[in-house]
């Protein structure tokens, strides 16, 4: 067994309950927001604009999460790589739960003005740098823990996403029907924020049991004191990293229809508030099970044949999503969102996990995971606000626009994934650590190069 290999199946049982309910706790936080973006915020801390363009600048300040993402990848990949996986993920923890704990508190725009929606982007670009740590740390904390099937145990960090929709959609929804509506907008959206502190008490505990890593600490002894990971996944490894970009965009562009935009279009053409939030909480807790059986599968027959299918799926699907909510009917609704995120979703999104972690070299792997999953994640922050827009300018053939906007996103990604080598059969431990002489020249490419050929 290679030294880089776990011997300890507890640490890797440890390791991925720890990156799963890490996952779990920072898009509870992170998705809360964006469910409140849909049907609060814009009541709330925009309550001085159109209900149109109010919905606009809440779906803007969603997006600067969104845009604070990669940013989060970057520092804490940065230190991650030099420091160790499970540093930053103790931090990464720590800064989303209480950024979430303090929007709870946040004063409305009808009692500061101008200042209440400046906190709620300060507080927004905080969790977004967050999650942008997060992810890459759970993901190679499981990852690089685990001897086999590598694309199950490590989608359990993107089986938490859905998981944190489920739990945050029914934060809101249960506190809704609690205290009443006039009472939510009120006060009572702030209760499921405030939650926060307590699932991340909860959070710290299990980490705080998780070892370093195998594969890092392997590595530890031989890397330089002084090196920028991202500098040098820049300069060794930018077709890799453009191609991961544009394989994963795909799937967030779907999440984010999926999941927000349907939200707010729901409402918008005639369903309750509470019949698309129950529709949104169904599919959202089958789609941890897709993810993790697409994951499974990815481990058989390869990440690519896999994610390729789904974005093909998705694109046709795209087309059927909206005729589906404009039916009117709540069983048709759940049925659409259900197809949708649970079942076409997960071929795209699941795999994306291993798929990111295999990409790169052990020495710069949080940083160029990091990096390249949260570039693509701007997909998701940037499409509530662009499919808003649409609908405000197209009007009626606003749908069609928005679902040939999501093919040719999907078309893409298929592209950019049949661009990479398929990397299932990869041996983390067998990724060399790039030296690069100033006075050597070689013509072999290197470990993150060879994948993308």
């Amino acid at each position: 067994m290679s030294a880089t290999r776990s011997a300890n199946p507890v640490q890797l049982r440890r390791a991925v309950l720890s990156s799963y309910l890490g996952s779990v706790i920072e898009y509870y936080d992170f998705l809360l927001y964006a469910t409140a973006s849909a049907v609060v915020f814009n009541k709330v801390f925009f309550s001085s604009l159109d209900p149109l363009v109010a919905t606009i600048a809440s779906f803007g300040t969603l997006a600067t999460g969104y845009v604070a993402r990669p940013l989060g990848g970057v520092i804490f990949g940065h230190f991650g790589d030099l420091l160790g996986r499970k540093r930053m993920l103790l931090l990464s923890m720590t800064l989303m739960g209480i950024s979430s704990f303090l929007i709870g508190l946040l004063p409305t725009y009808a009692q500061v003005g101008v200042l209440a929606p400046v906190g709620l982007v300060l507080l927004r670009v905080v969790q977004g740098i967050s999650v942008g740590g997060e992810w890459g740390g759970s993901v190679l904390m499981s990852a690089e823990h685990a001897t086999t099937r590598r694309g199950l145990w490590a989608s359990f960090t993107n089986a938490g996403a859905p998981s944190g929709v489920v739990l945050s959609t029914a934060a809101l929804t249960g506190t809704a029907a609690i205290v009443g509506e006039k009472a939510f907008l009120a006060w009572g959206w702030r209760i499921p924020f405030l939650l926060s502190i307590a699932l991340l008490a909860v959070g710290l505990f299990v980490r705080l049991k998780v070892e370093e890593t195998p594969a890092f600490k392997a590595v530890e002894q031989d890397l330089p004191k002084r090196r920028l990971p991202v500098v040098e996944i820049l300069r060794d490894h930018p077709r890799t990293l453009l191609l991961s970009v544009g394989a994963g965009m795909a799937a967030f562009v779907a999440q984010a229809t999926l999941t927000i935009f349907v939200l707010a279009y729901g409402v918008r053409v005639g369903h309750s508030r509470q019949e698309v939030l129950n529709a949104l909480t169904a599919s959202s807790a089958c789609a941890v099970v897709g993810i993790l059986a697409w994951s499974a599968l990815s481990d058989r027959i390869g990440r690519r044949p896999v994610v390729v299918t789904g974005a093909l799926a998705m694109a046709a699907y795209s087309f059927v999503l909206f005729p589906l909510v404009d039916n009117g009917s709540t069983a048709v609704l759940v049925l659409a969102l259900i197809i949708g995120q649970a079942v076409i979703h997960p071929m795209m999104y699941g795999p994306l996990a291993a798929l990111y972690t295999e990409l790169f070299s052990t020495e710069n792997r949080y940083t160029g995971a990091s990096l390249g999953y949260q570039l693509a994640g701007l997909g998701a922050g940037f499409t509530p606000l662009l499919f808003a827009q649409i609908q405000q300018s197209t009007g009626a053939r606003s749908t069609f626009v928005i679902s040939c906007t999501m093919a040719a996103f999907c078309l893409v990604a298929v592209g950019c994934i049949l661009a990479l080598k398929e990397t299932n059969r990869r041996d983390l431990a067998a990724a060399p650590v790039v030296r690069r002489q100033p006075a050597v020249t070689s013509s072999q490419p290197s470990a993150g190069e060879a994948v993308a050929q």
